[in-house]
C-alpha cells in the first residue's frame, strides 16, 4: 500500500500538461498490451490490468484537481 501512496504522491508532483501527457502515454501502452494478447505475444498478462490501474489514478488525480479548481473559483 505504501508503494501505490508513494506513486501516487509523485504523479501529484506533475504539472496539468505532464499529467496529460502521462495519461496518453498509458493510453498508447494499453493499446499495445491488448493488441500484444490479441496476438498472444503478451507474456505477462498483469500488465494490462496495472496500466488499467495506472490509467484510473492519473485519471483520479486530473478529476481532483479539476474539482479543487471549480471549488476555488466559487470561493
Amino acid at each position: 500500500m505504501a508503494k501505490i501512496n508513494r506513486r501516487a504522491e509523485e504523479v501529484r508532483k506533475l504539472s496539468d500538461g505532464d499529467l496529460a501527457k502521462e495519461v496518453e502515454e498509458a493510453h498508447r501502452r494499453l493499446f499495445s498490451l491488448r493488441l500484444q494478447w490479441a496476438t498472444r505475444q503478451i507474456t505477462n498478462y498483469h500488465e494490462v490490468a496495472n496500466t488499467r490501474r495506472r490509467i484510473a489514478r492519473l485519471k483520479t488525480i486530473q478529476r481532483q484537481r479539476q474539482l479543487r479548481q471549480a471549488a476555488a473559483k466559487k470561493e
